[in-house]
């Protein structure tokens, strides 16, 4: 069992966007997190110098349920190691460093995405996909190698599926998706124009976002919500790496667990998917 953790992640990342009363509570927060865990309510709204009203607002702002999630997922951060910044890459870097870094970088992506994981969100996720008429998925860039790294999977496991590279023809099918279709739109960001649009056009379906932590005009539009780390871009984009391998974390996640819903149906199809493409393996 996994501890609830994430708070201090979600609390920097929604600090920006907090009306003053809030972000008081916040920033006492961060700057006491050890002591702000062991307050009431009551207690807390002295301390930072707020209200009681601010605190709820504050927790339904950072979507948690209620003011004991918030110190929960607080208290869970202070219970791990200190977390390893995220290396940028150095001119003439020796090979062992290399190796370090990016796997270092990949590994605390992952981490990160773990704790910011809504279980109940993924559920409905799984649900939507495992009952759905057919499956788009969308992302530009980079983030068509995790729209493609889908396809090929849920195609495995028998689910109609399409990813699209051409703007042009995703918007057509978004535009008529409907409401037993699912969208998944995938940005780190949370803005890209054309994946927006998809979504903005596919208002009749179940839309999913993939985006890093916080409001942005993807998540915005989603009926659900998948977040990852958000990681921060650097001048060799090496950020940019790990947050790809956790947007393919989160596939990785959607499909595990709707092979696991199910089992026996999934392992049919996959042994015929294998048997399918066993010819055209090269043996020595």
């Amino acid at each position: 069992m996994f501890m609830m953790s994430g708070g201090i992640t979600i609390i920097k990342e929604m600090l920006h966007i907090l009306r003053p009363s809030e972000r008081k509570v916040a920033e006492y927060i961060l700057e006491e997190p050890g002591k702000a865990i062991k307050l009431t309510i009551a207690d807390l709204a002295k301390a930072s110098q707020s209200s009681e009203a601010a605190i709820i607002r504050l927790c339904k702002r950072l979507d948690f349920k209620s003011f004991s999630e918030l110190k929960i997922r607080v208290a869970g951060d202070l219970q791990k190691p200190v977390a390893e910044k995220y290396y940028d890459i150095l001119p003439n870097e020796q090979m062992k460093d290399v190796v370090a870094k990016v796997s270092t970088n990949n590994i605390q992506a992952i981490r990160e995405t773990m704790d910011l994981i809504n279980q109940d969100e993924v559920e409905k996720a799984v649900t939507a996909i495992m009952n759905c008429k057919q499956l788009l998925i969308y992302g530009v860039g980079a983030s068509s190698i995790i729209a493609q790294d889908a396809h090929q999977k849920f195609m495995r496991i028998n689910i109609q599926c399409n990813t699209y590279t051409d703007f042009h023809i995703a918007a057509v099918a978004a535009a008529n998706a409907g409401p037993e279709d699912v969208v998944i739109g995938v940005s780190h960001s949370g803005s890209t124009k054309e994946v927006v649009e998809v979504f903005e056009l596919a208002s009749q379906s179940t839309r999913i976002s993939i985006t890093k932590y916080g409001q942005t005009p993807l998540a915005g539009l989603a009926n659900i919500r998948l977040y990852t780390s958000p990681t921060k871009e650097s001048s060799f984009r090496s950020a940019a790496t790990a947050s790809r391998m956790a947007q393919l974390n989160i596939i990785d996640i959607l499909f595990v667990a709707l092979a696991s819903m199910r089992y026996e149906e999934t392992i049919k199809h996959l042994d015929k998917t294998r048997e399918a493409i066993q010819s055209h393996k090269v043996y020595e």
